[in-house]
């Protein structure tokens, strides 16, 4: 199962599509340039291992940015409803995923 979750958090994660991308007030008020480089170090992010990615599901990272500092991202997966956890992350029938990027200092 977390080979199928991983693929489709990747994808989300690349892409921004299949899911939603929330942008925490620390990141929106970035300059341009600084939020442009959090949102490339996030799409490219590639540096999973055991200690953020125990599980194999791709979910979180952690990574730094001149200028900004620490950034963190995360999905989560919620139910159709958005109000209760997905039965089945690797379906995505019954799953929707939500990115959230945020300055490590706002966590």
């Amino acid at each position: 199962m977390s080979a199928s979750v991983a693929k489709l958090n990747d994808l989300l994660r690349t892409t921004f599509l299949t899911g939603e991308v929330v942008l925490t007030e620390g990141i929106g008020n970035l300059e341009p340039e600084q939020r442009e480089a959090v949102i490339t170090g996030v799409r490219t992010f590639d540096a999973f291992g055991e200690n953020n990615d125990p599980y194999g599901e791709r979910d979180f990272g952690a990574f730094k940015v001149e200028g900004v500092g620490t950034i963190f991202w995360k999905i989560d997966y919620y139910g159709t409803d958005y109000q209760s956890r997905s039965p089945d992350p690797a379906d995505p029938n019954v799953t929707r995923r939500v990115l959230t990027i945020m300055l490590a200092m706002e966590y």
